[in-house]
């Protein structure tokens, strides 16, 4: 099973003609077929795409703007899904998009496909900007959502802005999962991460004496 498969592509807005999954797959599935082959980013223009996905350029335009915007969308059928937030607790909520930074830590050191469509990704600036505006913002402002909700319920610190509280619970794992490459990602990581953080986090009235 491809990447592709195994990850299928999030839901957008439509554009022109509706949409075929099978179309988009098999179109994700040309672009990670010549990166597995070895093709640099550079080389991968839309009409060589299309032939390999055996689609019209056209095809492939209704669906994506360019190459940047399609290469964004194969690196997220490459990573681990969204995943899908409990709601019963901010500390839950936490844990689980962290487990996601660790699962994609680990498929990133085991899948070479990942890895160089990573490096190939932040090598170009105008693709690297696309990913952060549809991939990264969004999921960061799902995080901001969920650090306020904890500070308007009285379980977070509300004297640390927002952005520094969110930097200071993800941080460490991208510090783990990324910038320490020989660094273990153990089941149970996230908690132990969450639960340190939450405990210097917790307003002075909450906590244990």
């Amino acid at each position: 099973m491809s990447l592709a498969d195994s990850h299928p592509r999030p839901e957008a807005p439509g554009r022109g003609r509706p949409r075929s999954e099978a179309v988009e797959r098999s179109i994700i599935e040309g672009v990670i077929r010549l990166l597995e082959e070895g093709v640099p980013l550079a080389e991968l223009s839309i009409e060589r795409i299309a032939r390999t996905a055996g689609v019209g350029k056209a095809t492939i335009y209704r669906r994506w703007n360019g190459k940047e915007e399609l290469f964004v969308d194969v690196v997220r059928a490459a990573e681990p899904p969204d995943p899908e937030l409990p709601g019963t607790s901010v500390r839950d909520d936490l844990v689980t998009l962290l487990e996601q930074l660790r699962q994609r830590g680990l498929m990133t050191r085991s899948s070479v496909l990942m890895h160089n469509v990573i490096a190939q990704m932040k090598s170009s600036p105008k693709i690297w900007d696309a990913y952060h505006s549809i991939v990264v913002e969004p999921r960061r402002r799902t995080q901001h959502a969920i650090l306020r909700r904890g500070q308007e319920g009285g379980e977070l610190r509300t004297d640390i802005d927002v952005d520094v509280l969110n930097d200071m619970i993800f941080g460490p794992m991208l510090v783990r999962a990324v910038m320490r490459p020989d660094a273990d990602l153990p089941e149970g990581l996230s908690e132990q991460m969450v639960d340190a953080v939450l405990e210097g986090l917790r307003p002075v009235s909450s906590r244990t004496p």
